[in-house]
């Protein structure tokens, strides 16, 4: 739109017709992402004096990368990220590089649906094989008996009915468009050609009619081995070197939030350290680099988080924040960062963004008191260009020395709690990078929980939480919600899928219609819910689900389950007021079911006080914090049944 040049366009018959071949050009961004990751990785080689590694000459045998495959760990690896390709991968267990290419061509609507796949599985894990012909044996035999690419069709009609090269690709294309006219005619040249050389014509028949049923489903096998051997190449750098490939993959997809907050639970789960953005660390990009802490630098590596990834921070603004930093050295605090940055391309929200997102930490201070510094530090670097350009030549023209910013008094004021903390980051980054939001009813819901998710991700239909199939349990988990999707169904009524998030795994849970109606006002992303659920095994994905049947928020939780709420009080703070205090507080939550309760500390002595049905208690969040800015963080608990 809006282009001057001129765009010709031929249908691809007539182009066919006139003997013009079509020339199909594929961009592989995977190309450039191996790039990226070579460069980083020859760079470290280079470093410790080794060669360069050269990625064509890596074995296609590499133990690392089949049991990288079989575990299922295939995301970013290129063509076998799906979920769907995971399921197939699992069972199929590949160990060649010829199933990996196998793997390309099976995954397609045509042999998924044709029962094809099931048979190649069943066949490579001892399901006995027939061949129609011996003559065909060397042909299929590295696809278990199964006419999986086009080039096989090519192959048995040359070897069985003497096809030449040009013919049998002739009766390729005739398969592929289904031609009845063209089918008839080809049919006959090679049960003709076959039965001459000794093939039963009853045979003959039979072999093109497999032939014809599957080559409707063939895939072009050089097309599947070159994309194989860059599916090889992406999981033998994940497998060895999984920092500089994992960079390169968030560096690629660093635009897509969604993609970047997969990749890093990804990261997270390879056992990579993801590092907050740092103004004086971080490129555009994400990169590999050396932990600042070797005592807790996890053995797969560190990824410094790429200021690119910020959301509100253009390109422009980045690159003159890095160059002066590679020219200038360091930045000392936030006034000297204002002050060595053109205002005009890095504006008061850009380092708003910068300071929500982590990636000013470093230049002293918490978040809130950057924030606060904001203002003044943007007017200090403004009147420190003034001066600067003021400053910079006297009257005979000769430059004297640059005026320097001038230092400004700290603003001290208290940090931002947890959840607003996060909250910057998930607005900025799309996700929480230095905590999670239920890390702050971790104890609580200790109490409440069956089992944290990454120990019912485990059961297994022989486990004892689910010892057949079929059979069911009443559990109660937990988690932050980080994916919730609706469906409608054939009857016309909704059900959900929510994916519930702990920190020790992910877990899918389908919420059906009558459920669904009844709490839909409660599903939504990055709550905290609390579920009751009958916990099952699902044949269709081959790993246990939970059907939803009572859904809460995390305060109502602990109305149901919370025996008591106690408030830990010493002699010396029950004086000046505490217990009118108390009362004040109490009194808007009041008209609940938890009871509360006083632990008093007088001396040698103690007693504990329940209050009076009156004071039974609402237990939510706002009321937990009031009573702790009242009595101290650790005074308050919520005792559990």
């Amino acid at each position: 739109q809006g282009g001057v040049n001129i765009v010709s366009q031929f249908d691809k018959d007539d182009v066919e017709a006139v003997g013009l071949v079509k020339f199909d050009f594929l961009g592989l961004r995977t190309l450039t992402i191996i790039d990226w990751a070579l460069q980083t990785v020859n760079a470290q080689r280079a470093e410790h004096n080794e060669p360069a590694l050269d990625i064509v000459s890596i074995p296609l045998d590499d133990a690392a990368v089949f049991e990288l495959l079989k575990a299922g760990h295939t995301t970013a690896v290129f063509q076998l990220e799906s979920r769907g390709m995971k399921d197939l991968i699992k069972n199929l267990k590949p160990d060649t590089f010829e199933d990996i290419i196998a793997l390309v061509a099976l995954y397609r609507p045509g042999p998924l649906q044709s029962g094809m796949v099931e048979t190649f599985i069943n066949r490579k894990h001892g399901a006995r094989v027939e061949y129609p012909h011996p003559d065909v044996e060397p042909i299929l035999q590295p696809t278990h008996g199964v006419i999986l690419y086009q080039e096989q069709v090519m192959q048995i009609a040359q070897v069985l009915a003497g096809y030449t090269l040009g013919g049998a690709d002739l009766l390729r294309r005739a398969m592929g468009k289904k031609k009845p006219e063209e089918m008839a005619k080809q049919r006959t040249i090679f049960t003709e050609g076959a039965v001459q050389r000794g093939v039963e014509e009853k045979t003959a028949t039979y072999i093109f009619d497999l032939m014809e049923k599957f080559a409707g489903y063939g895939f072009n096998k050089s097309h599947s081995a070159a994309y194989a051997l860059v599916s090889y190449q992406t999981a033998w750098l994940k497998a060895h070197y999984p920092a500089p490939f994992m960079a390169a993959v968030l560096s690629a997809d660093m635009d897509n939030t969604d993609k970047v907050v997969n990749l890093i639970d990804e990261c997270r789960h390879m056992e990579l350290e993801v590092v907050a953005p740092d103004i004086n660390r971080s490129g555009y990009a994400f990169t590999a680099g050396v932990s600042d802490s070797t005592d807790t630098a996890p053995a797969g590596g560190t990824i410094v988080y790429g200021l690119g990834a910020i959301k509100g921070v253009g390109e422009a603004a980045i690159e003159v924040m890095i160059h002066n930093r590679l020219v200038n050295g360091r930045y000392s605090s936030l006034v000297d960062l204002c002050s060595r940055t053109d205002s005009r391309k890095v504006t008061r929200r850009v380092y708003e963004a910068l300071i929500r997102a982590g990636a000013l930490d470093t230049l002293g201070g918490n978040r809130a008191s950057l924030m606060a510094q904001l203002p003044e530090a943007i007017k200090s670097a403004e009147q420190h260009l003034r001066d600067s350009a003021a400053g910079q030549s006297d009257m005979f023209g000769s430059v004297t020395a640059p005026v320097q910013a001038q230092p400004m008094a700290a603003i001290s004021v208290p940090d931002w709690d947890e959840q607003r903390r996060l909250a910057g980051e998930k607005e900025t980054l799309g996700l929480y990078l230095t905590g999670h939001p239920i890390d702050r009813y971790q104890e609580e819901l200790a109490s409440i929980i069956t089992a944290p998710l990454a120990e019912l991700n485990e059961e297994t239909p022989d486990s004892g939480t689910a010892r057949h199939r079929g059979q069911e349990k009443t559990i109660v988990l937990a988690g932050l919600v980080v994916d919730f999707r609706t469906r409608n169904t054939q009857s016309g009524s909704r059900i959900a899928f929510i994916t519930l998030d702990d920190r020790t795994a992910r877990m899918e849970i389908r919420v059906f219609s009558r459920v669904f109606e009844q709490y839909r006002a409660l599903l939504a992303n990055d709550k905290v819910l609390v579920i009751q659920g009958t916990l099952a095994f699902d044949d269709f994905s081959g790993s246990m689900r939970l059907n939803a049947n009572k859904i809460l928020e995390i305060d109502q939780a602990r109305e149901v389950y919370a025996r008591r709420l106690v408030v830990d009080v010493g002699a010396q703070k029950a004086g000046n007021g505490f217990v009118r205090s108390l009362g004040e507080v109490l009194t808007p939550f009041c008209e609940g079911s938890c009871p509360v309760g006083i632990l008093y500390h007088g001396g040698t002595a103690q007693a504990h006080i329940t209050l009076g049905d009156e004071w039974r208690v609402h237990p939510t969040d706002e009321l937990l914090h009031r009573l702790r800015e009242l009595a101290g963080e650790s005074q308050v608990k919520v005792v559990y049944k």
